[in-house]
């Protein structure tokens, strides 16, 4: 990065040498701090923001840069910041725009060519794609050269696959394992299997050759890497009618938990392929394609195409249901997760359902729907396992419930019903009795009478025990010592008696012997029969104190994981990608454009300092 004038000649310097120095060792999160800060002296500094601009897109942050793209128009002109506009479009998959940008740009330099492959490869249009990395490869001598020949062999490869278009031979040495990879993905797209087969075994063993030879590099990740061939392998087998040998390959890549979602939905289609008689309502593949929605912002058409599963296999409904749920939580729509949820009717009286119910209720501050909840669950029960301990269960919650929130004339029906069960619970008939109180005086006297006197209700104290008690030793040894001289003197005491002098207390200074003394100082204020209280403050309630539209009140009521009988909440659903209607082939493999931040292990290295880079 170059340096950049800036307000504060000596601050600015410093800044941008501290912003040079995270730069060249990757902390781009330190050097973006330092960026804020020079814009702060200067706001419309050019440099300064293309540097945020660039770190905001190393950590991921692709909406951000776009925003700050997008604020700045009239500094940040479509010829300074073409690449990174389109980058981040192409990144958060705004594959059309990304391509306008591209065309729109005043100069055509190698990384927005680079990007236009990328982007024609993404819009399947592989004629144009083919042509762009032609030029690239032809005019174009650097370190990147690999890179550029294995992107050339996957738009071949998907030519081959998709358009079933005979491939050319473009004369590649396969020299790396992606290049294998892709290689082998053209064959399959001629149906040449067996040959294919062969290709892949290679990709594997190169694969393990070159990613062995990094020392951070674990076992594990090298079968991650090996996950998209072996994928490949069990696609040729499955083709092949070896569907057992398939299927337990694809096991195998399903328990690494690959973190390639576009594999993962591949093989889910594939498994469902061979166990189509077995299996016609798997959820995988759905839930994949609604995970890959809401990772594009498009909620309302993930929940329309769950709703529309669930009404086609009433028998995976609940599954599907509770997924709904979970992304109107996700948006902040409790409400309706709660009506999603009481929909369903084979779990509306599982004590979990209630719990999280009721819980979710109470955060929207819908008492009335919470205690709705309780009484169904409960009338279920009455109706089918009254002899069930849940049933006392619910019931004793439900009670406390109305009781917390000053519903006692509600709880009384429950409250009898666990006396009723347990007359000896003398804890249920204070609360029944305190309820009552509220509602009928005489019945709450009544009741009263079933009270223990305070007889039955005395301790039973064994004075010697607790005197030898340890906590009573050292006191005792500390009344023994009087022995001699000391005990005499004490019997003395009871035959002489020495007189006392009593000291005069001390008067108050305003002390007025004519005025009669307050009769109720001894009192402390609040307890005085005049005491009104103090006057409320405009500073009592600190109103319009803090950020707007906060409340400190009845955050920790809310908070469900505070409470002890709160059940654990789902999880939020992670990112997948939708499964391809088109085809059960696993892609041939594409590499990232130029600027791509590193996902690799072995490219996270640390850095060792006074290495040598740019931005």
């Amino acid at each position: 990065m170059a340096a950049a004038t800036a307000g504060g000649p000596g601050a600015a310097t410093a800044l941008w040498s501290e912003v040079n120095r995270c730069g060249q060792n990757g902390d781009f999160a330190r050097a973006l701090k330092s960026v804020n800060k020079i814009l702060q002296i200067n706001k419309d500094d050019v440099t300064a923001l293309q540097c945020k601009v660039v770190c905001l897109i190393q950590n991921g942050s692709f909406k951000e840069a776009l925003s700050v793209i997008n604020t700045h128009t009239k500094v940040l002109s479509s010829d300074v910041i073409a690449f990174e506009k389109a980058y981040c479009e192409y990144r958060l998959n705004r594959i059309e725009n990304a391509l306008k940008t591209i065309q729109s740009a005043s100069q055509q330099t190698d990384k927005l060519k680079e990007l236009y492959g990328q982007v024609l490869y993404r819009l399947e249009r592989y004629d144009d794609c083919l042509a762009a990395y032609r030029d690239l490869i032809r005019n174009s001598q650097d370190e990147y050269e690999e890179e550029r020949k294995t992107n050339l062999s996957a738009v071949v490869a998907a030519q081959s696959t998709w358009e079933r278009v005979t491939p050319e031979n473009l004369g590649l040495r396969e020299a790396t394992y992606e290049l294998c990879y892709n290689n082998a993905c053209a064959l399959i797209g001629q149906g040449k299997l067996n040959e294919a087969m062969k290709k892949l075994q290679k990709a594997e063993e190169l694969c393990r050759q070159s990613l062995s030879e990094d020392s951070d590099v674990t076992e594990e990740d090298i079968e991650a890497e090996l996950a998209i061939i072996h994928g490949q392998m069990a696609y040729i087998m499955q083709l092949q009618g070896r569907t057992e040998d398939a299927l337990q390959l694809y096991n195998q890549i399903i328990k690494l938990k690959p973190t390639d979602v576009g594999l993962l939905a591949v093989i889910a289609n594939n498994i469902i392929t061979i166990n189509k008689s077995q299996s016609p309502e798997h959820l995988l593949p759905v839930l994949i394609q609604a995970a890959q929605l809401c990772r594009e912002k498009q909620h309302t058409k993930a929940i329309g195409l769950l709703q529309d599963f669930a009404e086609q296999h009433p028998a995976n409904a609940a599954e599907i249901k509770l997924t709904m749920a979970q992304l109107k939580i996700a948006q902040g729509s409790v409400t309706k997760a709660c009506m999603i949820l009481r929909s369903i009717e084979e779990l509306q009286h599982k004590p979990g359902m209630v719990s999280a119910l009721v819980t979710m209720y109470s955060h929207e501050e819908d008492i009335d729907s919470a205690i709705e909840v309780f009484t169904q669950a409960i009338q279920w029960y009455q109706q089918f396992q009254p002899e069930s301990p849940v049933h006392l269960s619910l019931i004793r919650e439900a009670a406390n419930f109305k009781l917390k929130h000053g519903r006692k004339k509600e709880a009384i029906s429950d409250l009898e019903e666990l006396w009723k069960q347990n007359p000896k619970d003398v804890h249920t008939l204070a609360q029944l009795i305190s309820a009552y109180s509220l509602v009928d005086p005489e019945k709450a006297k009544v009741l009263s009478k079933h009270l223990p006197s305070s007889d039955t209700m005395s301790l039973k104290v064994d004075v010697d025990a607790l005197e030898n008690s340890h906590g009573a030793t050292y006191v005792r040894k500390k009344a023994g010592k009087l022995t001699g001289d000391n005990q005499q003197k004490e019997q003395g005491q009871g035959e002489v008696k020495k007189k006392k002098k009593k000291k005069k207390g001390k008067l108050p200074k305003n002390y007025d012997p004519k005025v009669t003394p307050d009769p109720e100082r001894w009192l402390p204020m609040r307890e005085r029969s005049y005491y009104r209280g103090r006057k409320k403050g405009k500073k009592k309630d600190q109103v319009g104190k803090g950020t707007q539209g906060s409340t400190t009140a009845g955050s920790s009521e809310l908070d469900a994981s505070r409470t002890a009988s709160s059940p654990p909440t789902s999880p939020r659903p992670g990112s997948a990608a939708a499964v391809s209607a088109a085809s059960n082939v696993i892609p041939p493999r594409h590499q990232k454009p130029a600027g791509a931040p590193a996902t690799k292990k072995k490219q996270q290295q640390k850095k060792k300092k006074g290495g040598k880079g740019g931005w």
